[in-house]
C-alpha cells in the first residue's frame, strides 16, 4: 500500500496500556499510526520501534491534550509526518478515585482538563481536519453504569465524553464520519492493578458473568471494528465492552 492510499490513525495516550494495544491493532489492520504521549517518551519510542520492526508506518508525537495549543500542534504534526487524518481514537485520560467530599479542586480541574477539555479539543480539531468518511472513537467507562462510590468526578468527566460523542455524530451529517465511544469495564493493565490487593482484583474480576478482567486486546478489537468498513453503520453509540458487568 502506498503512503498516498494508506489511511492514517491518531491514538492519544498510546504509549502504554489500552492505548498501546489499540495502536498495535490499528497498525496490524494496515493503518499508519501516530502514537501520542504526554510524558512517557521512552515507552512511546519503544512502541514505535516495535511496530516499525513489523513493517508499520508509525510515529510518536508528544502533546498534553489538556493544552489546546498542543492539541492543534499534535494534529499538524500528524498530518505533516503521516498525512491527512482518517481515524481519531481519544484514549488519553486520567482517573483518581476518592469520595466526592475528599476531592480537591486540583483533582477536579485536572480530571476535567484531560478527560473533557482534552477530548473536546481533539474532537474539534478532527472535525476541522479529518477526511470525509473518517472514524472518531472516544474512550468512556462502564463505571458510569456501576455508580460506585469514589467515582463521582471521574464518571462526570466520562459522561461529558458520551454527551459530546452523541451530539457530534449528528453535527457531522453529510460527511460520512461516524462518532462513537467505547466504554470498557475493568481491564487488566498496570495502571488498573496498581495499588489494588489480590482480593480487590479478584472481586472486580468476578463482577462480570464471564468471571475475568478485560484485556487490552478486548478493547482494541472493538476499536478496530469501529474503525473498519464493517463498523460503518454504527454511529452515535456507546459500546459497553465490559463482559456483561453492567
Amino acid at each position: 500500500m502506498s503512503n498516498e492510499t494508506q489511511k492514517v490513525a491518531l491514538v492519544t495516550g498510546a504509549s502504554r496500556g489500552i492505548g498501546a494495544e489499540i495502536a498495535r491493532r490499528l497498525a496490524a489492520d494496515g493503518f499508519a499510526v501516530a502514537i501520542n504521549y504526554a510524558n512517557s517518551a521512552a515507552e512511546a519510542e519503544k512502541l514505535v520501534a516495535e511496530l516499525r520492526a513489523g513493517g508499520a508506518r508509525v510515529t510518536a508525537i508528544q502533546a498534553d491534550v489538556a493544552q489546546p495549543e498542543q492539541v492543534r500542534e499534535l494534529f499538524v504534526q500528524c498530518e505533516q509526518q503521516l498525512g491527512s487524518l482518517d481515524i481519531l481514537v481519544n484514549n488519553a485520560g486520567i482517573m483518581q478515585t476518592m469520595p466526592l467530599v475528599d476531592t480537591s479542586d486540583e483533582v477536579f480541574e485536572r480530571t476535567f482538563a484531560v478527560n473533557v477539555q482534552g477530548v473536546f479539543g481533539c474532537l474539534r480539531e478532527a472535525t476541522k481536519r479529518m477526511n470525509d468518511g473518517g472514524r472518531i472513537i472516544s474512550l468512556s467507562t462502564s463505571a458510569l453504569a456501576l455508580k460506585m462510590p469514589g467515582y463521582a468526578v471521574y464518571n462526570a468527566s466520562k459522561a461529558a465524553v458520551e454527551a459530546m460523542t452523541q451530539v457530534l455524530a449528528k453535527e457531522l451529517r453529510g460527511r460520512q464520519i461516524t462518532v462513537n465511544a467505547v466504554a470498557p469495564g475493568p481491564v487488566e493493565t498496570e495502571l488498573f492493578l496498581d495499588g489494588k490487593t489480590v482480593e480487590m482484583v479478584q472481586r472486580l474480576a468476578h463482577m462480570s458473568p464471564l468471571e475475568r478482567l478485560g484485556q487490552p486486546d478486548d478493547i482494541a478489537a472493538v476499536v478496530s471494528f469501529l474503525a473498519s468498513a464493517q463498523g460503518g453503520w454504527v454511529n452515535g453509540q456507546i459500546l459497553r465492552a465490559n463482559g456483561g458487568i453492567a
